[in-house]
C-alpha cells in the first residue's frame, strides 16, 4: 500500500462538525499523553493572555484574531477531519471534497500529516481548530524533537514495507526520519527549483497520488500528471529523487 507524508497549513477551517474526543480521535491514541504535553504548554500561553506572546505564537498582529483563538479542549471538543481543518494553497490544490469516495479514503488512512501542535496524524483524523505558527516553540519547548522521541518507533511500524512518497516541506523533516527506501520530490519551473510556491504542486501530486495508488516506484513513474513531467531521477542512498519540471 502507498503512504505519503505531508505537511499541514498555518490556515484552516473553523467549521467544525464532529462531536469526537481529541483524545479517542488521534493516531495511536495510547500516546495521547505524548500529545497532552504539548496541549498542556499550549493552553497555558494562551491562558495567559500576553499579547505580544500570543501574537509571536500565531504568527499575526491583529489583536482581534488572538482573540478568536481559545485554550484547546481536548475532552468532548468539536472537531474535524485534519485534511479539511487544514486550508492552506496545498490543500486547496488537493481539492479533496471533489476526490471520489475511493480516493478520500485512500488519503484518510495512508497520508500521515506532521501538525506543530498535535504530532503525527492521519489525514482523516478529526482535530480541534487551533493557531500555531510554523518553526515556533511553545515556551522553549521543541515539539518536533519532543513528537520525533515519542513517534519514530510507531511511524516505522506504519510504513513497513509499503511504498512511501515524502511530500513534506524540509521543515517537517526534523519530526520524523526516514530509514526505509521512499520517494522524494522537487519541482522545478524553468530550471529553477521551487520553494515557496512548490505547495501548489505538492498539493497536485497528492491528488494525482490518491487517483491512481501507485503500489511501487514503477507504477509511480508511469502516472501522467498534470502539468508536470519527471525530467531527473537520482538515487541518493535511501531517496529516490524525482525532479519535476512544471509545464507552461
Amino acid at each position: 500500500m502507498l503512504k505519503i507524508l505531508f505537511s499541514p497549513s498555518e490556515d484552516k477551517n473553523a467549521f467544525s462538525p464532529y462531536e469526537n474526543t481529541l483524545e479517542n480521535s488521534l493516531w495511536i491514541c495510547e500516546k495521547f499523553q505524548s500529545r497532552k504535553k504539548c496541549i498542556d504548554i499550549y493552553n497555558k500561553i494562551l491562558s495567559d493572555k500576553n499579547e505580544k506572546e500570543l501574537q509571536q505564537l500565531f504568527g499575526i498582529k491583529n489583536k482581534k484574531e488572538t482573540a478568536e483563538f481559545l485554550p484547546v479542549k481536548f475532552f468532548g471538543c468539536k472537531t474535524q477531519k485534519a485534511v479539511l481543518r487544514y486550508t492552506g494553497v496545498a490543500y486547496a490544490s488537493l481539492r479533496y471534497a471533489s476526490l471520489d469516495a475511493a480516493a478520500q479514503e485512500f488519503i484518510d488512512k495512508n497520508v500521515m500529516i506532521f501538525s506543530n501542535l498535535l504530532g503525527p496524524l492521519l489525514a482523516g483524523d478529526k482535530v480541534p481548530y487551533y493557531k500555531l505558527k510554523q518553526g515556533e516553540n511553545l515556551r522553549g519547548f521543541d515539539t518536533s524533537l519532543h513528537y520525533k522521541e515519542a513517534f519514530s518507533d510507531k511511524i516505522d511500524e506504519w510504513l513497513s514495507d509499503n511504498f512511501t512518497v515524502d511530500l513534506r516541506a524540509v521543515f517537517y523533516e526534523k519530526f520524523y526520519s526516514l530509514k526505509k527506501p521512499h520517494a522524494a520530490i522537487k519541482f522545478y519551473k524553468n530550471g529553477k527549483i521551487l520553494s515557496h510556491f512548490a505547495k501548489v504542486y505538492r498539493g497536485a501530486l497528492l491528488r494525482s497520488l490518491a487517483m491512481y495508488r501507485p503500489q511501487s516506484i514503477s507504477d509511480f513513474e508511469q502516472i501522467t500528471f498534470e502539468n508536470l513531467y519527471i525530467k531527473e531521477i537520482k538515487k541518493i542512498a535511501l531517496k529516490t529523487e524525482y525532479s519535476f519540471e512544471i509545464k507552461e
